[in-house]
């Protein structure tokens, strides 16, 4: 007898389906059984731009007080070291760091110095030194080189995977993503009426609760996915995820708290995704810039320059902050307003790219990174 689903009965259906086990899907055989068990990469782009100051406040800076006077935040801070601590928010992250599984690297950006959303993505993903001077990603060159598979949990392919045969998409959720660019519009034009300023801070709360927006539930189950993708011995070896809403214009206190736990969550479902695989995984958390030293008058932060990058693994060589630090003294922000950059994110995905594809440096100086030179601090413990 036909049946006939209400559709009642379908959402039900699609309900239940979101909380299933995480999706196994088949894959091609790899080439050898050494490519089981080789290197895993994910990276994780947080669009929007991550106050790096909050996520990681410099509380030993002897100028912080001064800059910075949230005493709530202050006190719950999870200690790193002398000068550093950890939004108490990434709990996860703080033990992975205690445990000596995480990396911080403090004041850092890309070669770009202006405050577009749109030119820094692009240049961060595509990996040069200018915008749009590349079309491919710093990714998609590096597969295409080395002949590797990757998969983006994303809707369309990302700019940084663009340029291999051998990246794919997939995602759960194809519904269209609020624009954040004119998000952020409307917050700057809302700017001067207090009444206006907060509604609007309210209603954005809102819709990155509804939309995911803000790594939270729907983004940590895709992140297990994509760790349960990477652990399949036929799947692929790099994993791409995106989350929006880090730009925190109005109300961050209240946002970016919830913000942070939302990647706390997400991180950690990467790492149950990956199972044992978490030995042989290293995981690049990056944003676009950091946002300005000072708050604005809406109590958030606007486009700054220089921020924090987390890179994450079982073999990781953590428990430290890589930084040179700048000082946040009134001369020492960069153009007066913003963390000042003193390391090349790009030098620490030089090693990266060389660790995961195999590819010799003279290569990724010249094609996949150009002109970048790597760090010199050990990113993986030996």
């Amino acid at each position: 007898m036909p049946t006939t689903l209400t559709r009642r009965a379908g959402l039900r259906l699609l309900g239940a389906a979101g909380a299933l086990p995480p999706l196994r899907m088949v894959f091609a055989a790899p080439a050898s059984t050494r490519e089981d068990a080789g290197p895993r990469l994910v990276v994780v782009m947080l669009r929007g731009a991550l106050d790096g100051l909050a996520a990681v406040p410099a509380q030993g800076d002897p100028a912080w007080a001064a800059l910075r006077t949230d005493e709530d935040a202050a006190a719950a801070a999870l200690p790193l070291d002398a000068t550093f601590s950890m939004h108490p928010a990434l709990s996860n992250l703080h033990r992975w760091y205690t445990r000596k599984e995480l990396l911080v690297v403090h004041a850092t950006a890309s070669p770009y110095r202006e405050r577009s959303h749109f030119d820094a993505q692009q240049l961060l993903e595509s990996g040069g030194e200018r915008p749009f001077v590349l079309s491919t990603g710093w990714l998609g060159r590096a597969l295409q080189a080395s002949d590797k598979r990757a998969i983006a949990i994303t809707a369309a392919m990302p700019l940084a995977l663009r340029g291999a045969d051998g990246a794919s998409t997939w995602t759960p959720d194809r519904r269209r993503p609020v624009d954040q660019d004119l998000m952020s519009r409307v917050a700057q034009m809302y700017r001067g009426d207090a009444q206006l300023s907060a509604a609007f801070g309210e209603a954005a709360v809102q819709e990155d609760m509804a939309m995911g927006a803000d790594g939270g539930p729907a983004f940590a189950s895709q992140a297990r996915q994509a760790g349960a993708f990477l652990a399949d011995p036929k799947g692929p070896r790099v994993a791409w995820l995106e989350a929006g809403g880090w730009d925190t214009h109005v109300n961050q206190h209240a946002r970016l708290g919830r913000l942070l736990v939302g990647l706390d969550d997400t991180l950690a479902a990467l790492r149950d995704g990956l199972g044992a695989q978490w030995s042989n995984t290293t995981v690049l958390v990056m944003t676009e810039f950091g946002r300005s030293a000072r708050f604005n008058g809406s109590g958030g932060t606007d486009h700054g320059t220089g921020g924090v990058a987390f890179i994450a693994g079982g073999r990781v060589a953590g428990g430290t902050v890589l930084t040179d630090w700048p000082g946040l003294a009134g001369g020492q922000l960069f153009e007066g307003r913003d963390l000042k950059p003193t390391i090349d994110l790009r030098s620490v995905m030089v090693p990266i790219v060389q660790r995961q594809f195999g590819l010799d440096p003279s290569q990724i100086q010249s094609n996949i990174l150009p002109g970048a030179v790597a760090t010199r601090h050990a990113l993986w413990r030996t």
